[in-house]
């Protein structure tokens, strides 16, 4: 049992690995590729990066909080069914959101296009979404839900008692949301925007939709365009320092800060809405959910269906859809069978190392995918050259590449992005399962893997099941590790996505993203039924 132990450690320095990768890219001169970014992008890239992040931030704070305190605190028409709905953007990966959009918006989409023929006019005025207020619209549509599920958690175990707290000092509903709920709801709302933050400065399909220019673009342009993967590398090293230093700046902010949480009141009285304040609410709910969910739901099913009936290669689609199930089945089987051995091995061997180790292991989630597959090829190209001279040596058989390029490189890399996503739900089954249930299973001679099997595994397979599901639609709609570390001809439904989109053709990629769609749902429905239970 003692070999067990080194499971969290080797998964902490296959996490550690591409980050070291990353950052020993520096000793490596790439001058010329160097001054060509100084002199071109660099500039545009760190202009456009910090906008891009600063305004999604703002939006889905904005946003999120808001959906969050009208959906916890007050009543009004359709509150119950938008409480859980305004999940669903969830459920579309952005990138999709991104092509719907252009699709529809765009100069020659069917919006302007309608417009010009009803009102007989150039449309001069028609706002162009094909700029940066046109990503951070998009991003903040698809990641709003991070931050409203979090605070709406924050605001659902305050319920009116923090307005009545208020209300007791003289402070009247908007001075009491903004002096005391607010505050009070700090910790989740930060983790949420933390979440949007990194998902958007890891964000490669949306940017790359609307050609807007960002460090993970760049990186991409790197590696396949300028055939530099040491500029890619120091490239993706610049990105990490900024995401941890964010990291750290907000742990920082909160460090000397206490806070106390209240039981939630299941029968909590909410604010009753009446006259046009609550058929505004309702209207402006609506319209987010109608923006961010039901209207590319909508155009993708009007285009699924044209492609369908205009000489669709339904072996082609059959084959993208089997190899994302595959990769996502085989990924599910990697990540969740370490994250049962390292909850294992933290509640056998509960010592300092042990948890730093399983820290560092669960990190991954914060490296975008195209630092992680800068940070896994660069191993596996010098990997594979080792022990391709060893083959040579003792068989005298020469061989291509061995792992680079392989299955076995794309699941390391998910291994390393998804560890947390997997890890956290089956940590938080099993602390479930306390010292005296084991104890009890020994007195009726349970014990070793009848006791794994017999006591553990139900009361541990909602969690597993959960981490299994939502590990799974990530790796169906992961795209930039995907994308730059498949197998030559490996491609995915996310990937022939971008494809499509990259050339155009919204109409033909839209059966392929109402899939990934519909797959998506699955954790969002998981995720209500659990929390209704």
């Amino acid at each position: 049992m003692a070999i067990w132990r080194f499971i969290p450690f080797t998964t902490a320095v296959t996490v550690l690995l591409p980050v070291v990768v990353v950052f020993s890219s520096f000793w490596v001169p790439t001058d010329d590729v160097w001054r060509h970014l100084v002199e071109t992008t660099l500039l545009t890239l760190i202009i456009n990066t910090a906008w891009l992040a600063f305004g999604v931030v703002i939006g889905t704070a904005i946003l999120g909080v808001s959906l969050a305190w009208l959906t916890s605190v007050y009543e009004f028409p359709g509150r119950a069914f938008f409480s859980w709905a305004l999940l669903l953007p969830l459920a579309t990966p952005a990138y999709v959101t991104a092509f719907v959009a252009l699709g529809l918006f765009d100069f020659t989409g069917p919006i302007q296009t309608s417009l010009r023929v009803w009102l007989d006019s150039d449309l001069s005025w028609f706002p162009d979404i094909r700029n940066r207020f046109g990503v951070i619209m998009i991003l903040t549509l698809a990641f709003y839900p991070y931050v409203y599920l979090l605070a709406r958690n924050a605001f659902m175990s305050q319920g009116r008692r923090s307005l009545e707290v208020a209300q007791s000092l003289g402070l009247n509903r908007r001075q009491g949301f903004f002096k005391v709920a607010l505050p009070m709801a700090r910790p989740w709302i930060a983790s949420g925007i933390m979440l949007v933050l990194m998902e958007t400065l890891a964000d490669f399909g949306t940017v790359a939709v609307f050609n807007y220019d960002t460090f993970t673009t760049a990186i991409y342009k790197a590696w396949f365009s300028m055939f530099s993967l040491d500029a890619a590398s120091q490239l993706a090293s610049l990105l990490i320092i900024l995401v941890f230093a964010v990291i750290v700046l907000e742990q920082q902010s909160r460090l000397k800060m206490q806070y106390a949480e209240n039981k939630k009141s299941h029968r909590a009285n909410r604010i009753l809405l009446c006259g046009w304040k609550k058929w505004l609410v309702c209207g402006l709910v609506f319209v987010t959910l109608f923006a961010a969910f039901f209207l590319p739901i909508m155009q993708l099913s009007i285009w699924a269906i044209q492609s369908v009936t205009a000489n669709f290669d339904f072996l082609r689609f059959g084959e993208f859809l089997w190899n994302s199930l595959i990769l996502s089945f085989l990924a599910v089987l990697l990540v969740c069978l370490m994250a049962v051995v390292m909850v294992y091995v933290a509640r056998r061997f509960s010592t300092t190392s042990i948890r730093y180790a399983i820290r560092i292991a669960t990190i991954g989630y914060a490296l975008p995918g195209t630092v992680l597959a800068i940070g896994i090829y660069m191993p596996m190209v010098w990997f594979d050259g080792k022990l391709n001279e060893w083959i040579s040596y003792w068989i005298e058989i020469e061989n291509g590449q061995l792992l680079q390029g392989t299955l076995i490189t794309m699941l390391i890399a998910y291994l390393i992005r998804f560890m947390a996503v997997s890890y956290y739900p089956i940590d938080g089954a099993m602390q479930r399962v306390t010292r005296n249930i084991d104890e009890a299973a020994l007195t009726f001679g349970v014990h070793g893997w009848a006791m794994i099997s017999k006591v553990h595994f139900p009361i541990l397979k909602p969690g597993i099941f959960t981490a299994a599901t939502l590990v799974f639609i990530d790796v169906m709609k992961e795209m930039p590790i995907t994308l730059m570390t498949r197998p030559f001809g490996w491609d995915t439904l996310a990937i022939r996505i971008f494809s499509l989109t990259s050339e155009g053709q919204w109409e033909q990629a839209a059966l392929p993203a109402v899939t990934l769609v519909l797959a998506g749902l699955v954790p969002i429905i998981v995720f209500m039924r659990q929390t209704e239970h």
